[in-house]
């Protein structure tokens, strides 16, 4: 199957179902089984695709000013979103937990509202006002029940609570320097934020030691200096502007990671591979980077495996495997006519694809030496 240049590649989860936006077609949806090497169904659309998101009850599809809503066992267009305000870098998440189909895109195009549908029942659920600046990134946890924001400034990330719309944290990336966030991802238990941006470092936010507004002065007068220290910040805090109290009770990054490369965009994920929480950063180096992340103590993580993503060749800290290193090929292409199928058993490949729901979230790396991950 002949494809092109790819503008836009999604990949439901580890199953063969990958959906494709080609240059030479940037209005035409295809959806395509990668291992087969066949096309499931396309369908064309009003104006340019600029983001496509799936899990295993909805598929999504965003042009710049409308969202269309379908679902992905038959393909069916089951809702269409239309008059959403300008979107041109595709700015939208799906949640993974199909339960919920939770589907977040900017409610204004001049400040940060964030607007919340609910895909499933195809009703709206919540707007929440995020940021003083429009949206320019979102990411949902794994259970679909929190949902992480940041600005066009990309100084401030904030995490909200998608049942009664209440900010759970708030976590400042930096002070002076504003970036383009490029990614964000929840730990499969959510309790750390990863986000990569257009700067060569990618931060880690523990969520279970950071809250959103400060904690209740206590009322016993305390013992010693950190009693008499505690007491004067906490009466600094009624005279100190706004904006300076806030920062002073935003979260800082637990850990941290600096790409090789100064400047290098990334898309990072964070994932569990025999019990050591892990970050994976794919590169526009062409490089998928393994760090470990020390969850007690933090600090700078600690590059621990590198793979080549164009399959040439694996390497660990910049030094060959050897012959024996496990490495998956992409599949061959197979001969024209090889796998025609019928538009039934098309349909039939994918229902097959959306049976299996993923048990810790999206990424299926049980193993550091399994690259890439297939099923």
């Amino acid at each position: 199957m002949k494809i092109g240049d790819v503008l836009i590649v999604e990949r439901l989860f580890s199953s063969s179902l990958v959906t494709l936006v080609t240059q030479a077609l940037p209005r035409r949806l295809q959806v395509c089984h990668f291992k087969k090497g066949t096309k499931v169904c396309e369908y064309d659309y009003t104006n340019t695709i600029v983001a496509v998101r799936l899990n295993r009850a909805r598929l999504v599809v965003c042009l710049e000013e409308s969202l269309y809503i379908h679902n992905i066992r038959d393909m069916k267009l089951i809702h269409t979103i239309r008059d959403t305000p300008a979107n041109p870098r595709g700015v939208c998440a799906l949640s993974v937990n199909s339960d919920l189909s939770y589907l977040a895109y900017p409610g204004s195009a001049t400040i940060g509202e964030l607007q919340v549908f609910d895909a499933l029942n195809l009703q709206a659920k919540t707007m929440l006002p995020a940021h003083d600046s429009p949206v320019a990134a979102v990411a949902f946890s794994v259970a679909g029940t929190q949902v992480a924001t940041a600005s066009e400034k990309g100084t401030v990330i904030r995490v909200f609570n998608i049942k009664d719309g209440s900010k759970a944290y708030e976590l400042r990336r930096g002070l002076k320097r504003c970036a383009q966030i490029s990614s964000m991802c929840f730990s499969p238990d959510a309790q750390f934020l990863a986000l990569s941006s257009n700067t060569e470092t990618i931060h880690v936010f523990r969520l279970t030691e950071t809250v959103a507004q400060p904690a209740p002065p206590k009322t016993d007068d305390g013992g010693g200096w950190m009693g008499y220290l505690s007491k004067a910040v906490t009466a600094s805090a009624s005279y100190l502007p706004s904006q300076v109290t806030e920062v002073l009770n935003q979260g800082r990054a637990f850990a941290t990671v600096h790409l090789p490369v100064p400047g290098l965009r990334g898309v990072c994920g964070l994932v569990t591979i025999k019990k050591q929480l892990r970050l994976l950063v794919a590169a526009a180096d062409g490089y998928l980077y393994v760090y470990n992340v020390d969850t007690n103590e933090g600090g700078d993580c600690n590059l621990i495996k590198q793979h080549r993503l164009d399959g040439r060749l694996d390497s660990d800290l910049g030094e060959p495997t050897g012959p024996d290193a496990r490495h998956s090929p992409s599949p061959a292409e197979p001969p024209p006519g090889a796998y025609p199928g019928t538009e039934s058993e098309k349909r039939t490949e994918m229902r097959t694809a959306t049976e299996t729901p993923p048990t810790d979230g999206p990424y299926q790396l049980h193993d550091e030496d399994e690259f890439p991950p297939m099923a």
